[in-house]
């Protein structure tokens, strides 16, 4: 069986507001986005994927662009409901539920709800597009807690490092994970005419 590589892109910076599905990206957020196309062009990308959220749609369209391809909205890669209202104290919050996975806010997912639902997805992927390099527009808490399935080194003080945006190339042999590799920024070119 094939190789299937599945580059989870955390989202670039975006404005914030209360609305999840509509919050766009920031002006830096663009110009990071372009740094994510960057990224991957040189990893002959066969399809991309995002969650329904604006912010990950817009890190990886250019490079759907690039490659002639559809954006594929997959539902399972959108970013873990923390609660149904807004909660006081963000990182407390994330605190809380990476320390009792099954403990989840009025209206929210737990980790376990919500790393269920990503792995299932990550699954269906790997199985639809295998021995293929797919990108998939994604959110940090997902990504860890998919990430966290496989290795649970993976974990709250890994997701606090995470950049925005941030690309991680999981490489499946069929559905075990065989490998994980940071894909690093691109180095700014010095204009050294000056």
């Amino acid at each position: 069986m094939a190789m299937t590589k599945v580059y989870l892109v955390r989202h670039a910076h975006s404005v914030y507001s209360p609305e999840e599905l509509t919050r766009p990206l920031s002006e830096k957020g663009k110009r990071d986005a372009h740094d994510v196309t960057g990224r991957l062009m040189k990893e002959k990308i066969d399809a991309v994927c995002s969650s329904p959220y604006k912010r990950a749609v817009e890190t990886v369209e250019g490079l759907a662009l690039h490659i002639g391809q559809e954006i594929q909205v997959v539902e399972a890669m959108r970013e873990r409901t923390l609660s149904s209202v807004p909660v006081d104290n963000f990182q407390e919050a994330i605190s809380m539920v990476w320390g009792d996975p099954a403990f989840s806010f009025e209206g929210g997912e737990s980790n376990l709800t919500a790393q269920k639902r990503g792995v299932q997805g990550i699954k269906k992927i790997v199985e639809e597009y295998n021995g293929k390099n797919v990108v998939i527009g994604t959110h940090g808490n997902i990504m860890v807690l998919i990430m966290n399935h496989f290795d649970e080194s993976y974990d709250v003080d890994f997701w606090r490092q995470l950049e925005m945006p941030d690309i991680y190339c999981l490489t499946f042999d069929d559905s075990n994970l065989h490998q994980v590799s940071k894909i690093e920024a691109q180095p700014v070119k010095k204009d050294r005419s000056l």
